[in-house]
């Protein structure tokens, strides 16, 4: 046994080695992160393997991260270290472990990753209970949330970590699949579906001298299809597609546009750093979390958020600038390269984890 737990949200694929492979799938950051630190793993089957019929109660009430947070406990007198992969996990473990006390010896060192803390019912459970006392590191993607989260709870700083997120650059790479052979000379994808602003992107799109490609799956946002219900113009196509697709569609691609809702957290930065990876310019709304990839006019174009006229001036400047745009993409990969990949990525966390 490990002296390290890692936690999935989600169910780790019985086919996860063949695709990978296959060259189907990008390498799943849990498990380059189980190799490099020595961790075993627990996903939501293993969470109900472990915890028998008490688990299925918690899973009926509490939901399937209740259940994992349960597992955790209960497997933790095993570990040294307790890795959670979001607060979903992290909040209720936190949880368990300060108010169930410890059963017996050292508590192991909870490390959480951040996705947002800043929202009301997270609060609650910092503000009024206090747990940030079971979390011994804060990994965060977003500036913006370090110093939320230092500023709010008296955190100190070197207990709230910023670490750029990642994504598999061996995966996602120019070159990577030749473009399609009937592709649009003029094509701009947008990919993803949480917190996307895609009312701004279509009305932006509207007559404009190129196509607009929108690839709206997402394989854990809970937020609607803001493509739903709108007059798509003749120019703009929608669609769903795996992440082996989703390759295809940055290859065909000029830059891709990442249209967001003002939040506080870093939506969209998976596709951007898939894009960026991909040696695509990537225009992005100026949000108050999606600060820490892009600079502007190096690696795409930063627009504010709702403004119509000026995402398609920016869409229409990469269109007819195919120079800027490509130098855009080169230093966007650039970036991955030496900051941002999968590899950089699971390089910076693993002392955190002795």
């Amino acid at each position: 046994m490990a002296d390290i737990l890692l936690t999935v949200s989600g169910t780790i694929s019985p086919k996860l080695q063949e695709e990978l492979s296959d060259g189907r799938r990008p390498v799943p950051d849990y498990l380059a992160m189980s190799q490099a630190f020595g961790a075993d793993l627990i996903d939501y089957p293993g969470a109900r393997a472990a915890t028998g019929l008490l688990g299925k109660l918690i899973e009926k009430i509490g939901g399937r991260n209740a259940l994992l947070a349960w597992a955790c406990f209960i497997k933790a007198r095993a570990y040294k270290v307790i890795f959670t992969d979001g607060e979903q996990i992290g909040i209720p473990l936190a949880l368990l472990l300060k108010f169930l006390g410890w059963l017996g010896g050292r508590r192991p060192r909870h490390l959480m990753i951040v996705h947002i803390l800043s929202v009301g019912k997270k609060m609650l459970f910092f503000d009024k209970l206090g747990i940030h006392s079971h979390i011994d590191t804060f990994f965060v993607y977003s500036t913006w949330q370090k110093h939320f989260i230092e500023d709010r709870w008296r955190v100190p700083s070197d207990r709230v970590v910023f670490t750029p997120f990642m994504v598999d650059a061996s995966f996602f790479r120019p070159g990577a699949v030749p473009p399609s052979a009937g592709a649009p000379a003029r094509l701009i994808c947008s990919v993803g579906q949480e917190w996307r602003d895609y009312p701004t992107l279509l009305a932006a799109a509207r007559g404009m001298e190129g196509s607009v490609r929108i690839a709206t799956a997402s394989p854990w946002s809970k937020r609607p299809d803001t493509t739903q219900g709108m007059d798509i113009p003749p120019n703009v196509t929608t669609c769903r597609l795996n992440q082996y697709d989703l390759r295809q569609l940055y290859a065909d691609s000029q830059f891709m546009v990442m249209p967001l809702a003002d939040v506080a957290f870093q939506a969209g930065v998976t596709a951007i750093l898939e894009a960026m990876a991909m040696g695509k310019a990537v225009i992005c709304t100026r949000t108050k979390g999606q600060t820490d990839v892009i600079v502007d006019g190096v690696h795409g174009l930063y627009v504010p958020p709702g403004d119509v006229a000026a995402l398609s001036a920016a869409m229409t400047r990469l269109l007819d600038h195919p120079d800027e745009t490509e130098r855009m993409g080169m230093a966007g990969r650039k970036l991955i390269e030496e900051q941002m990949s999968l590899n950089m990525y699971v390089r910076r966390l693993a002392p955190y984890t002795r």
